[in-house]
């Protein structure tokens, strides 16, 4: 099949929809799929509008300036010139920079064209215009009932589209509602010539210092908060011979498409400053992937309390989980059951600093335990590899196209008023 993926991030840009988004499209070619991915591109980026590796069966097309209305008519064209089989929306708001013409999409493009699919990658109401009351589920409604086919990432995002598309309640949903699982974004395949005292050295850590990591953009959502308190806690009250916690801050602060937790990110730095914690906060930066795996086989422990609880659409977690890193996490009390607690990884509440100290000292004090976690976390990771994340994509795909076989796209121009969009709506 011809797959043309439209998202608002693609490297390198910093992100984990475009980072998600490059996993697939290789996975997919791999299967045979050949693949375009029509993107944008940062300001400060300047990578060229096409780029192709015929021998990969991808091609990245970076031509959308904005994705507003005119941005829509730049899509419809491109989507006439390459003549897709069916078109992937990569859908997280953020990445498309809050503008809402992309739920509209399928609505625009009217029914002479490819099947549109709509990949929901985040449905947590910070992220979908968090002052916006009734127009969050308003607006997902109509990229969801318009799409031929629906992808969603977990069971708690599964539920709420099913609600959305049944407002009777919670209901399986079309059978073209599917959900498939994120991977990891990042292979555990740090340098050749990985060392790990070496790379501790690298970011100022000593080779018996305590460290726990976290990875992941800045966002109020992490939990970082509670991770500098519990740090804090124990580096104040630490018994003599104690060691320290030392923290590595894995990845960039925000990334491309995160603007708004720019100024999240400088409360971060303030509040390591007034817990004293200066000398104890490590950070890589943005990093290239084998740099990544280095940093996580560098960390004794992953720590990511996120606020809403642990779910498998974090690709953080799946990161910690693929490296064998022994990880703490929070639930709201019903656990995910795929994260079993002293199985997979050690569960905590959100937004408690006092358990998430006594969780990694029970871990820096326990090796046993940190191999267990470790052993489980690695081998539910399997469950999750990009090739069968690929299968079940294509397999949706070509499920879609065959419930819409007998609509052909135009191989000409698409009508002057059709789906709203005039020829004076065109980018100049």
């Amino acid at each position: 099949m011809r797959i043309l993926n439209v998202t608002g991030e693609y490297p390198p840009m910093e992100g984990g929809v475009g980072a998600y988004t490059a996993q697939l499209v290789a996975a997919l070619a791999a299967l045979g799929h050949e693949n375009h991915v029509l993107t944008g591109c940062a300001p400060d980026l300047q990578p060229p509008e096409r780029e192709a590796d015929p021998g990969e069966g991808v091609t990245v097309h970076r031509t959308i300036k904005r994705w507003d209305v005119r941005g829509m008519a730049q899509v419809r064209r491109a989507i006439v010139r390459l003549a897709p089989d069916v078109i992937n929306v990569q859908f997280e708001p953020a990445a498309y920079g809050m503008k809402g013409a992309i739920y509209f999409l399928p609505r625009i493009l009217g029914r002479a064209t490819p099947p549109v699919i709509a990949t929901f990658h985040d449905l947590l109401e910070p992220y979908l215009f968090p002052k916006a009351g009734r127009l969050r589920p308003w607006t997902v409604a109509q990229l969801a009932r318009s799409a031929a086919g629906i992808i969603v990432t977990n069971q708690e995002d599964k539920d709420a589209v099913a609600r959305i598309l049944h407002t009777g309640g919670a209901v399986e949903g079309p059978p073209t509602l599917r959900l498939i699982p994120i991977g990891s974004n990042i292979v555990a395949d740090p340098l050749p010539d990985f060392d790990r005292e070496r790379w501790r050295k690298r970011y100022g850590l000593g080779r018996d210092d305590l460290v726990v990591s976290f990875f992941g953009f800045m966002n109020r959502t992490k939990g970082i908060e509670t991770l500098l308190e519990a740090a804090s806690r124990i580096n104040a009250t630490r018994e003599t011979g104690q060691r320290p916690v030392h923290l590595l801050f894995i990845g960039g602060r925000t990334g491309t498409s995160d603007v708004t937790n720019v100024r999240y990110a400088d409360e971060v730095d303030a509040l390591i400053t007034t817990l004293n914690l200066d000398a104890y906060v490590h950070r890589t930066g943005f990093a290239e992937p084998s740099e990544v795996s280095a940093a996580f086989y560098a960390a004794d422990l992953c720590a990511l309390p996120y606020v809403e609880g642990a779910n498998l659409r974090h690709g953080t977690l799946h990161a910690a989980l693929t490296h064998g890193c022994p990880t703490i996490t929070t639930t709201l009390g019903d656990e995910t059951p795929e994260l079993r607690d002293g199985e997979h990884v050690k569960l905590i509440p959100p937004e408690d600093s006092t358990a998430l100290a006594e969780a990694i000292l029970t871990l820096a004090g326990n090796e046993a335990l940190r191999r267990q976690l470790g052993r489980g976390g690695e081998m539910l990771s399997r469950r999750f590899t990009w090739s069968r994340i690929a299968e079940d994509v294509a397999g949706l795909a070509e499920d879609v196209a065959d419930l819409t076989e007998d609509v052909a796209l135009p191989k000409g121009p698409l009508p002057r008023h059709h789906g709203r969009i005039d020829d004076h709506d065109r980018e100049p």
